[in-house]
Parts: C-alpha cells; sequence; structure tokens
C-alpha cells in the first residue's frame, strides 16, 4: 500500500486562515478534500514542538519524542 498526501484543505494553498477556501468561498476544515486542490510548495517551518500549544501537554501527538524544532502535523498554534 502506497502513502500519499491526501489532497485535503491543510495541505491547499486556498486554504485560509480563517478556514475559508478561497476558491469555493465556504467554511470548511482540514478534514475536507477537492478536486481543485492546490498544494502548498513548502513545508511551513514555523510551525514546529518549540512554538506548539500541545507541547509537553497531554494533548501532544508525540510526547515520547517532541523536541525544539520538530515538525508535525498534529501542531496547534499557541493562544
Amino acid at each position: 500500500m502506497s502513502i500519499r498526501l491526501a489532497s485535503s484543505c491543510s495541505h491547499c494553498e486556498a486554504f485560509s486562515s480563517g478556514k475559508m477556501c478561497k476558491v469555493h468561498d465556504l467554511k470548511v476544515s482540514e478534514d475536507y478534500v477537492c478536486d481543485r486542490f492546490s498544494i502548498i510548495p513548502k513545508l511551513d517551518s514555523a510551525r514546529h514542538c518549540g512554538n506548539c500549544s500541545r507541547h509537553n501537554a497531554d494533548s501532544c501527538a508525540h510526547p515520547n519524542t517532541a523536541a525544539e524544532g520538530m515538525l508535525c502535523a498534529s501542531w496547534a498554534p499557541q493562544a
């Protein structure tokens, strides 16, 4: 079985910070998928354990491996 990056909103250039799709002009979530998906061309290195609200918390997806500078798909912004 192959592993692929999903054509989901969280990986799409049209996904805005307000969880709006700029293409469809609809409120969406990271779980939505779309045929008009346009992948973000690079990884966002600003999303790392050091500035994640889940780091060193019970909600951390990888508590045994999380470290400063580590990139993670479960990253959450600090409030």
